[in-house]
């Protein structure tokens, strides 16, 4: 006798339904239906955006799993906020608002259905949360409540039907439910994330053409979607932005709405083949403009205009949040500050790079992680730090500093394996620390497929590029980063390491103008001398080049052709050998 094999897997279930579904049907079965029409496009659209699947519907329910347990949680968040908002302007009789229960257990999977104790769990779970609310067991809870910046209230254990054991409950947003009770208010007051949290309105179509309308929604869910690829913020889905269209806003009345510190708008304007978009970037709380700039473009290629618009606003926006958010925490008691606000002091004085900056860094990211341990952007910067303080020659025990380094960063990677500064960040220090420069090429990949836009993946994985001896798509890599974040303080090393595939391809001119870039953003950075004075070496200019050492040998005076060979391993032994000639033409001692 053959016994049928189960398929069995690891999910993050999420069961929803509608509160009193069966009044409302019974008050009103048309205007109920349609309403669950609409609600349900809200939900299906945020699963499938968090990489959701929907298992099984009926009448008012929906069954779904995640693969994450992070994206189920947030999911339901949004969601809940978002259908919270479709209530605004009915009656208080025809509002609709659903209960989320999320589990994360081991299901059987059988044509694509889920079956087991783990998708009870959950549809229990949802019994026992409130109207507007979202419920999760313990398990869920474990996973999600470092990583998330929500509040959760312990239900304490739940006995729930058809389970032996009790159930560990914990209810969500506990600052306030998503129902809409009030047809004046478009939402509850949330409490703002413990991240950086921004809200992208529709942007106002100023030519009167209605195609345009079109081409500005795709605009802004293009950079909604970049932003929300940043695991650092807290991005408003589409469909809580979308309720504003067309609506004269209040900003700061939005950002109570939505529990957001920023607010991005804008505005679309069309002349005969041309068009002009303008953005804005907010802050709520004192109304300042932190960022604003426009863009002209032909509309000859619409998509790609767009494309390279959402591109550019992301590229300008995320640096300047970083700026922001740094400065008020600066702003902050020192008494009052939290973990995440030590990271934020720690990253302003890194980004400085010089040695005092350095130390205060290293002390204020090792506060961050010693109030969380489980706060792995906090151990990546650390491993940065150590790494920086090992690289620019500051470090009193080289040694200890590299082993340090990576060490943090294999405690980051094993916190944030899925967040895409966290692998970029640690990945570098691998490459620069370590020697890892195959397995931290693997990591910049990933981060570059979790975030399009994270630089670092970019920058550092164009360096990984090089001494690997992929120089063209090097030089491939450092473009995009300097393209997705131009006004960001460390584009020197991007301009350094764009200088040195130049150089290795044979490109001095080009290699030597890259330099000369990264020196004028930071003039005391030994390596961009060091490609200058390579190139020039190269291209004959022996006194430019022989000048040029004597500014590397004051800022690293141990500097020799066989330390630098140790401190770099170039996998191509050709490329060691020419960098080698090229120093040594400069004056560099073997």
């Amino acid at each position: 006798m053959t016994v049928e094999r189960v398929e069995r897997r690891l999910a993050a279930i999420f069961a929803a339904d509608v509160e009193g579904y069966s009044r409302l049907m019974g008050a009103d079965e048309v205007s109920t239906l349609r309403n669950l029409t609409q609600r349900r496009a809200i939900l299906d659209g945020l699963i499938a955006s968090f990489r959701g699947r929907i298992v099984n519907t009926g009448g008012d329910s929906v069954l779904a799993e995640f693969g994450s347990a992070v994206d189920a949680v947030q999911c339901a968040v949004e969601g809940q906020a978002a259908l919270g908002a479709a209530n605004v302007g009915l009656s208080p009789n025809l509002h609709m608002n659903f209960r989320i229960g999320i589990h994360v257990g081991d299901v059987m999977v059988k044509a694509g259905d889920l079956f087991g104790d783990s998708v009870n769990i959950a549809a229990r779970l949802q019994t026992i949360a409130t109207a507007g609310g979202v419920c999760v067991s313990g398990i869920t809870h474990d996973q999600v409540r470092k990583i998330l910046p929500f509040v959760f209230t312990d239900l304490g254990l739940q006995q729930v039907k058809n389970i032996d054991e009790p159930v560990r409950a914990f209810a969500v947003c506990a600052k306030g439910d998503f129902v809409i009770t009030d047809d004046t208010t478009a939402s509850v007051t949330l409490a703002l994330p413990d991240k950086p949290s921004i809200a992208v309105l529709p942007f106002q179509n100023m030519s009167g053409d209605p195609e345009q309308e079109y081409f500005a929604d795709g605009m802004v869910e293009d950079i909604i979607t970049a932003l929300s690829r940043f695991k650092s913020l807290f991005v408003i889905a589409r469909n809580s932005s979308f309720t504003y269209k067309g609506k004269a806003v209040d900003i700061k009345q939005v950002a109570r709405d939505l529990g957001v510190r920023y607010v991005l708008e804008g505005s679309v304007r069309k002349s005969a083949n041309r068009i002009r978009i303008t953005g804005q970037l907010i802050d709520a709380a004192s109304g300042a403009h932190l960022w604003a700039d426009r863009y002209d473009g032909a509309l000859d290629d619409v998509f790609k205009l767009q494309d390279q618009i959402a591109a550019s606003v992301v590229g300008a926006i995320v640096p300047s949040l970083a700026q922001a958010e740094i400065e008020r925490a600066k702003r902050k008691p020192i008494n009052s500050l939290d973990a995440y606000d030590y990271y934020l002091r720690g990253l302003a004085a890194h980004w400085q790079y010089t040695k005092s900056d350095n130390e205060k860094a290293i002390a204020l990211f090792e506060r961050s992680a010693a109030l969380d341990p489980q706060f792995a952007p906090a151990q990546s910067a650390l491993s940065a730090t150590l790494s920086s303080r090992w690289g620019w020659e500051w470090s009193a025990n080289p040694a200890d500093d590299a082993a340090r380094s990576i060490s943090c960063a294999n405690i980051a990677l094993r916190l944030g394996r899925h967040d895409p500064l966290v692998l970029a960040q640690s990945a570098t220090s691998l490459v620069i620390c370590g020697d890892e420069v195959e397995l931290a090429d693997g990591f910049f990949e990933d981060a570059i497929r979790l975030n399009p836009n994270e630089l670092n993946g970019w920058m550092w994985g164009g360096l990984a590029k090089v001494l690997l001896g992929k120089h063209q798509h090097a030089i491939e890599y450092l473009q995009r980063a300097l393209r997705v974040s131009p006004l960001d303080p460390r584009v020197f090393f991007a301009q350094d390491i764009l200088g040195l595939a130049h150089f290795f391809l044979g490109n001095y001119e080009e290699g030597l103008s890259c330099a000369v870039a990264a020196s004028l953003h930071h003039s005391n950075y030994a390596p961009a001398l060091r490609t200058a004075m390579a190139c020039n070496a190269l291209l004959g200019k022996i006194e430019d080049a022989r000048r040029l050492w004597g500014l590397v040998a004051l800022l690293s005076p141990s500097d020799r052709v066989s330390t630098q060979k140790q401190r770099t391993k170039y996998r191509r032994e050709e490329d060691r050998v020419k960098l080698d000639e090229a120093y040594r033409s400069a004056g560099m001692p073997e």
